[in-house]
């Protein structure tokens, strides 16, 4: 079992160096997407990639997982398989009553800001509304490999006592556990092909360090990504592209606001005559400033500053913006009535748009989410057991699916 966890602990050390250059991308595109704390607050002055990101979520929630449309089916692909609408119910009903609505969209942030993003779909204990409970989790706590996962969280000794009521903490913890049972401890979760095992990172070389082992027949953890470039584990987003615009229209309104604090407060000269007195002089309406008899006093300064192309900059940027994040393209769903051939128009190039990302969320997401329902379900005696490889197609008929069909009849 050593010798094991030491491989792991090598695969993970070789996850987190392969993560190592994303980090920064990340920060810099969360930065100006969903601002963290005071910091980056005050020095963001332009939200139009904000919104973009937010409206493209939206629109992604609208058009791949609809909580109003039945946009899951089963279809049998042989008589003698057992009936797929019973399980098409149940997923779809457990779906609806677990907390999956309200938590893809997490996800779909960080799908769209990111390019790749996480969701824990764990199973909820007997009697609870639903049999799935579901958990985004950040990139930053995730590791990945070809064919393994990594999630480090930290968790308080206690909560890991109760999660795992089998291990005995090492006995170089164990005092220290006594005396604060909520010490916090940096457990590392990983998940190579099937097979679990979480382990203690605290350094060192110490006894018990694995909290728990264990096997999956299904991958919790749906990592899915926006577009993949070859050689690549980590997907891009339409953020990290639009990256180099959404900076430099920061710093371009950064400039306008300043230049027009220069021209609401202007820029003032005095002589130095020993009767104006610059730290008692305050520019405001109705104030009277001394000078000197025959002095010029306080006058402004002309500022040669001649700001208005950054107008013209700054339009050209946030279009570029816009653009990239398909805020001009892919909007929410129009209020305006379309005539049959606008609808063929605009499907046809959203799907020219989105057709490559579509096949890949379908893959990395829809399938393997339906694929652990049907399993948890079946497990749970809920359902008969039912196979997507070999009892049952999926047929999928969210509206996004929609216009690809429509699109593959023309």
């Amino acid at each position: 079992m050593q010798t094991k966890l030491e491989n792991l602990q090598k695969m993970y050390r070789r996850a987190l160096d392969m993560r190592a250059p994303w980090l920064k991308r990340w920060e810099d595109a969360r930065r100006y997407i969903m601002p963290t704390d005071d910091a980056d607050n005050a020095t963001l002055f332009d939200s139009t990639a904000a919104d973009a990101a937010d409206n493209l979520a939206a629109s992604m929630y609208t058009l791949l997982t609809p909580p109003e449309s039945l946009w899951l089916t089963l279809v049998r692909e042989s008589e003698l398989s057992p009936s797929p609408e019973p399980a098409t119910m149940a997923l779809r009903a457990n779906l609806n009553d677990s907390n999956f609505y309200t938590t893809i969209h997490q996800c779909y942030m960080d799908l769209v800001t990111l390019g790749t993003t996480c969701l824990f779909m764990a199973e909820n204990p007997i009697g609870a509304d639903s049999a799935f409970s579901f958990t985004a989790i950040p990139m930053t706590d995730i590791a990945i490999l070809k064919d393994a996962i990594f999630h480090t969280t930290s968790m308080l000794a206690s909560e890991v006592i109760v999660k795992y009521p089998t291990w005995t903490p090492p006995a170089s913890l164990l005092d220290s556990i006594k005396r604060n049972p909520d010490m916090p401890l940096r457990l590392v979760q990983s998940l190579v092909d099937t097979e679990f095992v979480a382990w203690l990172d605290v350094g060192g070389d110490i006894e018990n360090n694995i909290v728990a082992t264990g096997t999956f027949e299904t991958n919790p953890y749906l990592i899915f990504r926006w577009s993949l470039s070859s050689g690549e584990l980590y997907g891009r987003g339409p953020v990290l592209r639009a990256l180099p615009d959404i900076k430099t229209a920061n710093k371009v309104v950064e400039l306008v606001l300043k230049n027009a604090t220069i021209a609401v407060s202007g820029i003032w000269q005095a002589d130095d005559d020993g009767v104006i007195n610059l730290s008692n002089i305050n520019l405001t309406p109705g104030a009277i400033i001394p000078k000197a008899v025959g002095s010029s006093g306080l006058t402004p300064l002309s500022s040669g500053a001649n700001f208005d192309v950054s107008q013209l900059i700054l339009k050209d940027l946030r279009e570029r913006i816009r653009h990239t994040l398909l805020a001009d393209r892919l909007g929410l769903l129009s209020e305006k009535e379309m005539t049959a051939t606008e609808i063929m128009a605009r499907n046809s190039d959203m799907m020219r748009i989105l057709g490559a990302t579509y096949g890949r969320l379908l893959q990395e997401f829809i399938r393997p989410l339906c694929e652990r329902g049907l399993y948890i379900l079946s497990r749970r005696g809920v359902i008969e057991p039912i196979s997507l490889h070999s009892d049952a197609e999926l047929k999928y008929i969210a509206p996004l699916a929609q216009m690809v069909a429509s699109e593959s009849l023309i």
